[in-house]
Parts: structure tokens; C-alpha cells; sequence
């Protein structure tokens, strides 16, 4: 008697992986076996059940996903790639505020790829963040924040002095504070060409979010309003991509500071 295909898709991971794999096309069983860094005899079973329920056909020694296989794997992908996010650190996640991400990101939230969760030092709290882009010669840095680094001198005037452009997203209560306590400055900073200021006015219900050409770094509010120093950290191009558009949307309803 067949299991349930629901059964079948997770509950082996072999079968899950060799699945998500054939999802680009044929492969040789010897490809599959060195993907998932397995052998023969523990991946045959898996391979007979996904036969079983017409998932995966083969021939001779290669393997590849029937037209039901396709269509289920094609909808099977995006959850399993959701669900990885989460499974970074469930925890984080699920006491953090992520509601400020916008519906159609949201959907996309399994775009941020190979991601973790770090706890910084208290002596590395203020530094870490900025060593991420020198870490390699980024040419734009984009950072939307409630937040100011007491470094923040050091830090955008070596970005500066490396003609990286930065492009710096505040809310108006942290307008207000660089115009009464940092004006000369961030007045500078405009000057230059290369800080490129803007205020939201509306509520911004994080801490902060920055990426590079090579990382992003999103710190997020508890559900009761405090923060801590935890964040997310991600790599992948599709992350990138993901907070390139976070951007967008917080930058089309900011307007450009060219001047304090």
C-alpha cells in the first residue's frame, strides 16, 4: 500500500534532497550519490519509494523527476525553502518583530539563503557591523536605521575615504538628533557625494537593516519593543537581491536630505 505523498516528500530527508536535486534535470545515480554524500545501498530504498509513488523514473543508471514529480517538487520547493529561514533559529525569529517586512517580501523571505544568527560580543558590538564592509572593496553600502554608532565618524569617513557610496535611510526622530547634536558632520558627509541622506517619515519598527555589495545584516526589535544585539547575517546573491528591494520600499516614501 502507497503512503501518503505527504509522507513521501518529508518524512526522509534522502528523499526530500534527492527530489529538490532532480528538480534540474536528469542526474547519473553516481552525481546523486556525491551530491548527497551518500552510498548506493542506503539511497536504493528511497529511490524505490519515490519510484513507487511515480515521483522518479529511470533509465539504465540515471534518474529524473516524472511529469508528477515536477509538479509537486515545483510546489513543494518554495515551503521548504521558507521553512529553512525559520529553521535558522526559530527562537529569534519567532520573539522578533518581522512585520515591518512588506507582504510581497515576506512571500520572497526564502530568498535569504544560508543565513545566521549572530551574537556579538559586548566588545565587538561596535565593530562588527563596519567589518563587514571593509571586509572586501563593497562600491555601495545602503543602511535604513533608527539607530547611530557612537563610531559613526570612523566609520563613514573611511567609507568616504574608499569612495564607497553610502546610502543612509533615518527616521525623523534620528533626523532631529543628528540636526541638534551632529550637523556639522553629516553636513560634511552630504557634501561629499557620497552620502546619500534620507528621512522616512513614517514608523520604522526595527533597529536597523544594511547590506553591501557581499552582505546583509538585519537587526530586529523584540515583539515588546526592546532590542538586543542579536542579528541576521546573510551572504547569497539572493539575499542581496532580497534587500535591494527591502530598500526600495522603504526608500520610495523617503525624502532626500541634499542639505541640514
Amino acid at each position: 500500500m502507497n503512503k501518503p505523498l505527504c509522507n513521501v516528500l518529508f518524512m526522509s530527508e534522502k528523499r526530500k534532497q534527492v527530489l529538490l536535486l532532480l528538480q534540474n534535470g536528469a542526474k547519473e545515480m553516481e552525481a546523486v550519490l556525491r551530491s548527497l554524500d551518500t552510498t548506493r545501498q542506503a539511497l536504493l530504498p528511497q529511490m524505490k519509494v519515490l519510484e513507487e509513488h511515480h515521483l522518479v523514473d529511470h533509465y539504465e543508471d540515471t534518474y529524473e523527476l516524472t511529469t508528477i514529480g515536477k509538479l509537486v517538487v515545483e510546489e513543494m520547493a518554495p515551503l521548504i525553502n521558507t521553512v529553512d529561514i525559520f529553521d535558522v533559529d526559530i527562537n529569534y525569529l519567532g520573539t522578533h518583530n518581522i512585520d515591518f517586512i512588506p507582504p510581497h517580501l515576506l512571500k520572497r523571505l526564502r530568498e535569504l539563503k544560508n543565513c545566521e544568527i549572530v551574537n556579538p560580543s559586548v566588545t565587538e558590538l561596535y565593530s562588527l557591523h563596519k567589518s563587514f564592509h571593509e571586509q572586501k572593496n563593497t562600491e555601495s553600502v545602503y543602511k535604513v536605521t533608527n539607530f547611530l554608532y557612537p563610531d559613526y565618524r570612523t566609520i563613514f569617513n573611511e567609507l568616504i575615504g574608499s569612495n564607497v557610496t553610502t546610502n543612509y535611510i533615518v527616521s525623523q526622530h534620528l533626523l532631529e538628533k543628528i540636526k541638534t547634536e551632529h550637523y556639522e558632520d553629516f553636513n560634511y558627509f552630504i557634501k561629499t557625494g557620497l552620502f546619500k541622506l534620507y528621512v522616512y517619515n513614517n514608523e520604522l519598527n526595527f533597529l536597523f537593516f544594511t547590506f553591501d555589495d557581499f552582505h546583509i545584516v538585519i537587526n530586529l526589535l523584540r515583539k515588546d519593543g526592546d532590542f538586543d544585539s542579536k542579528f541576521i547575517l546573510c551572504s547569497t546573491q539572493d539575499s542581496l537581491e532580497w534587500g535591494k528591494d527591502l530598500f526600495d520600499y522603504y526608500l520610495k516614501d523617503s525624502i532626500p536630505i541634499t542639505e541640514l
